[in-house]
C-alpha cells in the first residue's frame, strides 16, 4: 500500500466540462482542497462536479464566481473518493486556474 500526494492543475476559460483528477481503479483519494483562482484580471464563474463510477454528477460547488485576481476554496473540509471518481471543472465564463492537494491511497501490494 502506498500513499501518493500529489497536485492535479488545470488552467481554463470558457468551456465545457474538463477533468481535473480521476481517482485510479486500485486506489481511493482523499481531497484536501480545492483551489480556483481569477486568471485575467476580469470576472470568472466555475462548476465543480464530482461524477461517481456510475456517471451520476453531484455538484460540489455550482456557482463560484470571482471578481479580478480573486481566488476561493471549493471545499472546506475533505473529500474522499472512491476507485475511478472524477472531479471535473467548467469554467463558465472567464478564466481560472484550479489546484487540487490530493492523497492517492494506491491499495495494491508492492
Amino acid at each position: 500500500m502506498a500513499n501518493i500526494y500529489q497536485n492535479a492543475k488545470l488552467s481554463l476559460t470558457s468551456s465545457g466540462d474538463t477533468v481535473l483528477y480521476t481517482v485510479p481503479s486500485n486506489s481511493r483519494a482523499i481531497v484536501k482542497s480545492i483551489l480556483i483562482a481569477e486568471d485575467a484580471n476580469a470576472t470568472a464563474v466555475a462548476e465543480v462536479t464530482l461524477v461517481n463510477s456510475s456517471s451520476t454528477a453531484f455538484v460540489l460547488d455550482k456557482d463560484v464566481s470571482l471578481s479580478a485576481k480573486a481566488k476561493e476554496q471549493v471545499i472546506s473540509e475533505p473529500l474522499v473518493m472512491e476507485e475511478s471518481e472524477v472531479i471535473k471543472v467548467n469554467c463558465t465564463s472567464g478564466a481560472v486556474d484550479v489546484i487540487a492537494s490530493i492523497l492517492e491511497i494506491n491499495r495494491e501490494d508492492k
